[in-house]
């Protein structure tokens, strides 16, 4: 791993072939692979002969890796800055293909990436701690426009399988990722202060952040997890990038998560990709007239495993025994609470005004009286097109 420390296992040379065969234009990942069995080793490339790299890849290519990449000096000197001039209280690293601290998980993948790049906090490499110490993680997906009560399921779910000792996996992109990182995040207090308690995968280099919005996000990411990118740093987000970090997404993980996206989602890539990985996907059911259900139900009918609780996630990933969760407590105590008549008459689907007056029998004064209460309680959300929803926390 190059890394900024003193003992420099790579040296300046190797750091920069590895960079020079992941920017080689029109080469992509399998002809890379391709040239580094048969030369042993990123430097041992351009010792070959070019009738030797023809042998792995095609003319077009052989061509490529005979030019320096454009801007060649300007990636060297930026990824040996960064390297070696990390930001306070984290560590900078880049981990190529094959190198022992590689994630065994994406070696196991039918595309790995060639470098990772990764930052996150100082103390997971001051004593001793690999950078990817973790046996038990799942990746955490959905929708980037969520309903209140999916960003609510997100943040719990995240928070209470952090507690248990799940590193949780994203994509730092608004709406449910952000909120799987949030939660996540939560579960700091009384945690191992050597374990990352989320990663997250981005489709930029790690000096940018995309979107700007998760500025404040990443800082606390970098803090308390780390942040991965397959791409050289002054990468620019792109649309291509973000599929393509799904593969890495699910692949250090044991499963996927799903907890809310629409039949078209890009969360139903990164399952399907968990799926041919041969890992768990998990789908959390919502109301049969949400949008954002609909490729939730689809991957259950698929065989995904139906998700209510982070129970549902435990049981299936540890099979361990454990105390029961704050998921069952506060359904428990849910369930012994009189429940207010308007969420009764609410049920668990969008309503309209009109049906609820019907349901309820109440003037539209009292009822919106009613709902603004439960609204500013937390426990109702008004949803686009005049529709109210509740919201079930636990």
């Amino acid at each position: 791993m190059v890394t900024s420390s003193a003992q420099d296992f790579h040296h300046d040379a190797e750091t920069s072939a590895w960079l020079r065969l992941l920017l080689t234009p029109g080469l992509g990942r399998s002809a890379a692979r391709r040239l580094l069995a048969k030369a042993g080793g990123a430097e041992q490339i351009w010792q070959l002969p070019p009738a030797a790299w023809r042998e792995c890849v095609t003319e077009a290519q052989s061509q490529a890796l005979v030019r320096l990449p454009e801007q060649w000096p300007t990636h060297q000197e930026r990824l040996q800055r960064w390297l070696k001039e990390p930001a306070a209280g984290c560590f900078h690293a880049m981990v190529p293909l094959g190198h022992a601290e590689y994630p065994k998980a994406l070696l196991q993948t039918e595309d790995p990436p060639l470098l990772l790049f990764v930052q996150g906090p100082v103390a997971l490499q001051q004593y001793g701690q690999p950078w990817f110490p973790y046996p038990q993680s799942l990746a955490m997906v959905g929708s980037r426009n969520p309903s209140a009560q999916g960003v609510i399921n997100a943040r719990e779910i995240a928070q209470a399988l952090a507690e248990q000792g799940l590193c949780i996996v994203s994509g730092l992109a608004l709406g449910i990722d952000a909120a799987a990182h949030e939660g996540a995040l939560k579960a700091a207090k009384g945690s191992a202060p050597l374990t990352a308690l989320t990663i997250a995968v981005v489709g930029t280099g790690l000096d940018q952040v995309y979107p700007r919005a998760h500025l404040a996000l990443a800082a606390q990411i970098m803090q308390r997890g780390l942040l991965i990118s397959e791409y050289p740093l002054g990468t620019e987000p792109r649309p291509g990038h973000f599929p393509q970090r799904n593969r890495i997404i699910s692949g250090l993980t044991q499963g996927t998560l799903v907890v809310e996206a629409a039949l078209k989602s890009g969360s139903l890539i990164t399952a399907r990709l968990a799926s041919e990985q041969g890992r768990e996907v998990f789908a959390i059911p919502g109301s049969i007239h949400a949008p954002q259900a609909k490729g939730c139900h689809a991957l259950l009918r698929q065989g995904a495993k139906l998700v209510e609780t982070a129970a549902d996630v435990l049981d299936e990933l540890q099979g361990i025994n454990r105390p029961e969760t704050q998921f069952h407590q506060a359904q428990a105590a849910t369930n012994t609470e009189a429940e207010h008549p308007l969420l009764q008459a609410l049920g668990h689907d969008p309503l309209t005004l009109d049906s609820l007056t019907e349901r309820t029998g109440w003037d539209a004064a009292h009822l919106q009286a009613q709902l603004m209460e439960l609204e500013l309680d937390g426990q109702v959300a008004r949803l686009p097109g005049g529709l109210y929803q509740r919201i079930t926390r636990g």
